[in-house]
């Protein structure tokens, strides 16, 4: 009964644990996720794409995080293999760091959190102080999960079966490598699994040589992370964190031989300290750092090893091909969803017009502007072609229900294609005349529509998410990112006018582009979230009509 006792408590601290690191990982993430690509990709000094790698883990609570969104950058061509790799060796160190930060007795610093971010999470109205809230609370959750994990070892720490699996794994360190490994891979956290050894330790659950070869083990399980994450992408994605995994997973055999057969585990601090674990996995990731000298020069290798995939037919022209069969007109729910997967189409064509559409402000070229205008008869032929469609599926035999689900896909379409014809009609001309005229935006000017364009590329994920899963929760996120929209389209007409009142020349000459500019990112973005409308108020979680309802008799009165 003991054992079942102390498992189910096992269990509980370390899922509570692996939840907390996930709530702060997830409330970063929807704060300033539509940033993370321009601090990523902006990098070309392997140095500085270290650096930020470092900040980039802290922040995110995972080293793996970061490696994915490498990852995805890298099959897209937005980073070169040099900088990627230093990217994901710099968030190594920095989630090394990060074990640091949470080893320190904080247990004061609990309830202070538990109450700002509780207070912040549930009486904010605004999303990003909402999102600092649920941060806050993940801290908090994190360093509670950690005192909870100490209890729950406590009472087990002087038993018999204890001592001996400890004893064991101090003197057959490959074993306790392995064990490691696999924790960090199953609970897809080396943060979690390095912060439970570091909790064993210094409560003499198990010894320090047993530790460390758990935490060289714990960073192999974290390279193996975004390598099998990453295994359904290109071979182009796959490289970086396949690269990441043969420098760490090398590395951390040779430091695990080195350590254990020539006893270098008194250099690193005490033999009984928990912070020897804390000091070697810094100092193994920090002495990886000097891969960045030649990391470029690894490419050639894995380029032979994970060659680049050969075009496929349908990879030379994915998004041109309609989702809408015929054939199933006479079956309602198979239809509805050739219309929704027809939706997502425009979507992402729309997606591949927008994207660069600050790139052409900011250095305009005529084949890119003459490609996105080439895509706004794409999204013009898949409008004409959802209409005809959805024609035809309104004669046959629909329930009240699919008829209206049809109707409101229809009508998102419209929205959709209303917000292609603002990037190729309202937007792309701008960064014409800009660059005609030779003007330039200010330095802060061009920051706030650079933000206004990444929320709006992640609010068309969102859209696109929003139409598979029906979600509530997202639907609600996608109407608040509108509010946010327009907020800050406000804000910056405000800069940009004090900016005028204070006679910077500069924002005199782009004055009619930037307020133009700013909304018809504003307007494509709240085609963009109309998606949500029909699923809040199915829902009913939308008002009628935002005007207070009065007895006009008794407002007559009045006003008399």
């Amino acid at each position: 009964m003991i054992i079942i006792s102390f498992i189910v408590e096992l269990m509980g601290a370390t899922m509570l644990l692996l939840f907390a690191v996930r709530m702060v990982r997830t409330g970063i993430e929807r704060a300033f996720g539509s940033s993370f690509k321009r601090v990523v990709t902006e990098n070309r000094n392997r140095v500085s794409a270290g650096a930020t790698g470092l900040v980039l883990a802290i922040i995110l609570q995972s080293s793996a995080a970061v490696a994915l969104l490498v990852a995805g950058f890298s099959a897209t061509g937005a980073i070169s293999f040099g900088v990627g790799l230093s990217v994901v060796l710099g968030a190594d160190l920095g989630s090394a760091l990060l074990i640091q930060v949470f080893s320190f007795d904080l247990a004061w610093l609990v309830p202070v959190l538990l109450a700002v971010g509780g207070g912040l999470f549930v009486k904010s109205e605004q999303r990003k102080l909402r999102q600092a809230g649920r941060i806050i609370l993940g801290i908090a959750f994190i360093l509670i999960s950690l005192r909870y994990l100490r209890e729950t070892m406590d009472p087990i720490r002087d038993s018999t079966f204890l001592p001996v699996i400890a004893d064991y794994l101090a003197t057959d360190f490959l074993t306790a490598f392995i064990v490691g490994a696999l924790l960090a891979f199953l609970m897809h956290s080396s943060v979690a699994v390095i912060l439970m050894c570091v909790t064993l330790v210094s409560i003499g659950a198990i010894p320090v040589a047993a530790g460390v070869s758990l935490v060289l083990g714990a960073n192999l399980g974290s390279a193996i992370i975004p390598v099998w994450l990453s295994r359904g992408m290109k071979n182009a994605a796959r490289r970086v964190p396949v690269a990441n995994l043969a420098v760490r997973g090398s590395g951390a055999l040779i430091a695990l031989y080195v350590i254990n057969k020539f006893g270098l585990l008194q250099y690193f601090g005490s033999e009984t300290s928990a912070q020897t674990l804390i000091n070697t996995h810094i100092l193994f990731n920090a002495l990886l750092l000097m891969v960045l000298i030649f990391a470029h020069r690894l490419e050639r290798p894995f380029l032979k090893f994970l060659p680049d995939d050969p075009p496929t037919a349908e990879e030379q022209s994915p998004l041109y091909k309609t989702t809408l069969d015929e054939a199933v007109l006479d079956k309602p729910h198979l239809a509805i969803t050739n219309l929704k997967r027809e939706a997502l189409r425009m979507i992402q064509l729309v997606e591949t017009m927008v994207t660069p559409v600050m790139d052409i402000y900011t250095k305009y070229d005529p084949d890119r502007a003459r490609m996105v205008l080439s895509q706004d008869a794409f999204v013009n032929t898949a409008l004409d072609d959802v209409r005809r469609y959805a024609a035809a599926l309104q004669n046959t035999d629909l329930s009240k229900q699919d008829n209206k689900r049809v109707r409101e896909i229809t009508e998102y379409a419209i929205a959709v294609e209303t917000a292609g014809d603002i990037v190729a009609k309202r937007m792309i001309p701008l960064a014409k005349e800009m660059y005609e005229k030779g003007i330039r935006f200010s330095q802060d000017g061009a920051s706030e529509i650079t933000n206004m364009h990444e929320r709006t590329k992640a609010n068309l994920l969102l859209a696109s998410n929003l139409l598979v899963s029906d979600d509530l929760e997202s639907a609600r996120l996608l109407l608040e990112e509108k509010q946010e929209m327009a907020r800050l389209e406000r804000k910056s007409r405000k800069r940009h006018l004090k900016r005028l009142s204070e006679g910077v020349q500069i924002s005199f000459d782009s004055s009619d582009i930037h307020l133009e500019t700013v909304g018809a990112l504003r307007d494509f973005n709240s085609h963009i979230a109309s998606a949500a409308y029909p699923l809040l108020h199915r829902g009913g979680q939308l008002l009628e009509t935002r005007l207070i309802e009065q007895d006009y008799d008794d407002l007559d009165v009045r006003q008399r």
